[in-house]
């Protein structure tokens, strides 16, 4: 699998990684344009040129910056050059708000199967730090394993330190293919942290990446301090139900989960989107139905902006509704509870992560508050565009909506800075124990009372150099997907 992104700054280092954000079904995937070549069959090839041309044809038409696309892009160039190449690229200083996350990938059908959560993986999620300020090594933290995954099998457990790969160190020059290049088994030598630092040792894990299915609801707990009863929620993808699945089966969990909040009296609630790099509009409006205060019909959760070409065509097919998303009065719904909601971040918290925040603010006077590091930044919303005679096997996630709630407001395209700031650190706790320092931070917010140090000295903050997270489908974007294909313009 071969990925085309524009990276943020940050990650310069890395290769190269994909996210996303929808609003309808999930089950249907989004088809706008066939084969420029209307006589080819689905048995031959397509040509580079018949792959450049259907780029440029849906780009033209659902990208959001539509009118930013070079008026004569060079066609002879491979359909991934050839696609950044039309991008209204971001730059920090230059064009702050241009696009950091439309991508394209070879294949279509693992570009979706991400989406949903099912990639080939260890299980387990890391993030990467220099060893020290200034210094060329860099290590491996694990921030969580996913159960059943490789990963727990061979013992991974999170907080765990990894300083090699296939017994070769760590640099700045050379993680990016130890841990994503060829090979799927791979052997991790661990570090531990004494009272004189980090030390290497020689316990190595051994862990061969499957295709897996990711549950992206993690754990939930609820903890009863005083008269504070705290409902917890550890959510790592914004994804309805598994690839290839009709049964919104994640989607249910969080109901059912909501449900037992309600039933044990839940009054303040702490949303864990740590590890959330985002996902689909519809589960992002689910979780806003199960805590927004007063809803009602049609109460908005999100307005979607698209260009000014297919505005009219969208309205026309789909209605005005189609710009909308609307809460849901759920049965299960805690909003009449709470006093206020408080959401665990890091800079992976982004896109659907970033909608439930800005989503939620209007019906909780504005009582969201966030806990940790600001977050990624990202207002706009994408669609998986493929096409359905499978000649071109490409697929595109182009950015082509920016995001509003019911205030009109979307103010959030360097993320959302945190009530109370602070990073992790190197010794991690599991999630969901009232010590860990992000759950505890919270448990103070609510209660008053502090189950644990609010910076421990051994806790030393290392330069990030990147995270898997980030690479996650999903990851640092929103997606749609829709009942049925979109229209094209007429000319």
């Amino acid at each position: 699998m071969r990925t085309f992104r524009v990276l943020r700054p940050a990650l310069l280092l890395a290769v190269s990684g994909a996210f996303l954000m929808t609003s309808c079904k999930k089950e249907n995937d989004v088809t706008p344009a066939q084969s420029s070549n209307p006589s080819s069959t689905t048995s031959a090839v397509a040509t580079t040129s018949e792959v450049n041309n259907w780029i440029l044809e849906n780009m033209k038409v659902y990208y959001y910056w539509n009118d930013k696309i070079p008026a004569n892009p060079d066609k002879a160039q491979t359909p991934g050059t050839f696609f950044e190449s039309l991008l209204y690229k971001y730059n920090v200083t230059s064009n702050p708000t241009g696009d950091r996350f439309s991508w394209i990938q070879e294949s279509a059908d693992e570009l979706k199967a991400g989406l949903s959560g099912e990639s080939k993986t260890t299980g387990m999620e890391f993030k990467l730090y220099l060893r020290t300020s200034g210094s060329q090594d860099v290590i491996g933290q694990v921030l969580y394993v996913l159960p059943g995954s490789p990963a727990a099998q061979a013992g991974m457990k999170r907080g765990n330190i990894f300083y090699k790969v296939n017994n070769t160190a760590l640099t700045t020059t050379n993680y990016s293919d130890l841990l994503y290049g060829a090979g799927d088994t791979k052997t991790y030598t661990l570090a531990k942290i004494d009272n004189t630092g980090l030390v290497n040792t020689d316990e190595t894990k051994s862990i061969t990446s499957v295709v897996f299915q990711e549950n992206p609801v993690y754990m939930d707990s609820v903890y009863t301090i005083g008269a504070k009863k705290i409902g917890y929620l550890v959510y790592n993808q914004f994804v309805p139900g598994p690839n290839g699945s009709s049964v919104a089966t994640y989607d249910q969990q969080l109901d059912a989960i909501f449900g037992k909040f309600k039933s044990k009296g839940v009054n303040e609630l702490v949303l864990d989107f740590r590890y959330n790099p985002g996902g689909y509009v519809s589960s992002a409006t689910l979780i806003g139905s199960l805590i927004a205060k007063n809803v009602a019909t049609k109460s908005v959760f999100v307005r979607k902006e698209w260009n000014a070409l297919i505005t009219p065509e969208l309205q026309k097919q789909y209605g005005a509704d189609f710009f909308y998303d609307y809460l849901q009065q759920k049965a299960n719904n805690i909003g009449a509870n709470l006093n206020q909601v408080y959401v665990l971040t890091t800079g992976s918290t982004a896109s659907a992560s970033e909608l439930v925040i800005n989503g939620l603010k209007p019906y909780m006077n504005q009582q969201v508050y966030t806990i940790g590091q600001t977050t990624y930044g990202k207002n706009v919303g994408s669609i998986t565009i493929s096409d359905n005679t499978k000649r071109i096997k490409w697929g595109m996630q182009p950015i082509v909506s920016k995001s509003f709630n019911k205030d009109n407001q979307s103010d959030y395209s360097t993320g959302f800075k945190p009530k109370v700031e602070f990073s992790e650190g190197l010794s991690l706790k599991p999630l969901g124990d009232i010590t860990e320092k992000y759950l505890a931070e919270a448990i103070y917010q609510i209660t008053g009372t502090r189950t644990a140090r609010r910076a421990a000295t051994e806790d030393k903050v290392l330069p990030s150099v990147g995270s898997s997270v980030e690479r996650k489908a999903g990851g640092s974007n929103m997606f749609y997907s829709l009942p049925r294909p979109l229209p094209m313009p007429a000319n």
